[in-house]
């Protein structure tokens, strides 16, 4: 977590921040995240039913900083298999220079990675029956599309880059070779990252429709508990 950043990837990450709608202006990093709240705000841009904003109180008292990252190590950063060591914290809320980068660019990688177990674990209640779906259930079902789209959008993101630096690579490796024949070399390695990504989603598909039954048992599950529900209070009467 202490690794300094290359250039490219301090803008990578900036760019990725700036993406996310935070509640206030990003302009000096290091005093923006402090407090812990945009951090909150990250990952609640992310998974909604981890965060509980309200609990996170903007400040520039260090004791109610280091309370905003406490909380987060314990409720929010803990499902992410994610921790903010001790040390690192008190350097965060005194404005340290570079030490909330790496932070946040170990907690970007955590993101991504729970981002790939969407599709799987991302509800602990649902409706899948789409022809009869409560509101709540709806905004769930929405909310699931919406990381599910975010996920693919960064997978992509990451292919292209893949792409382009193996592309380069082989033009470096290559300089020398006869320009057909490099060509086709470069057609082929595109052809194969096509077919990649293309399994990539249809990985994506199965596991989407695997959680949809996933949600449909519960459903069911739900169901047949409200079912004994009624049938002990009809007893009882």
């Amino acid at each position: 977590m202490d690794r300094e950043l290359s250039e490219e990837e301090l803008q990578d990450l900036f760019a990725w921040i700036d993406k996310i709608p935070l509640s206030r202006p990003k302009r000096h990093i290091t005093r923006d995240f402090s407090d812990g709240v945009m951090a909150a705000e990250v990952v609640k841009y992310y998974f909604p039913k981890l965060v509980d904003l309200h609990n996170y109180i903007p400040a520039n008292s260090t004791q109610q900083k280091l309370s905003n990252w406490s909380l987060l190590n314990r409720k929010v950063f803990s499902k992410l298999d994610f921790n903010v060591p001790e040390d690192m914290v008190k350097k965060i809320t005194l404005n340290t220079t570079g030490v909330i980068v790496p932070v946040l660019s170990s907690l970007r990688e955590k993101i991504y990675k729970k981002l790939e177990h969407t599709t799987n674990n991302l509800l602990d209640l649902g409706d899948c029956d789409t022809r009869n779906q409560e509101k709540p259930h709806t905004e769930i079902y929405q909310a699931e599309g919406k990381l599910v789209a975010q996920f693919a959008e960064m997978k992509k993101d990451e292919k292209n880059k893949q792409k382009n630096s193996k592309l380069q690579n082989a033009v470096q490796l290559y300089s020398d070779m006869d320009p057909n024949l490099l060509l086709v070399l470069q057609e082929k390695e595109q052809a194969i990252m096509a077919l990649k990504e293309t399994v990539e989603i249809l990985q994506m598909k199965v596991s989407r429709l695997e959680h949809l039954v996933h949600l449909k048992d519960m459903r069911i599950e739900d169901l047949t508990r409200h079912l004994e529900t009624y049938k002990a209070r009809g007893n009882v009467h």
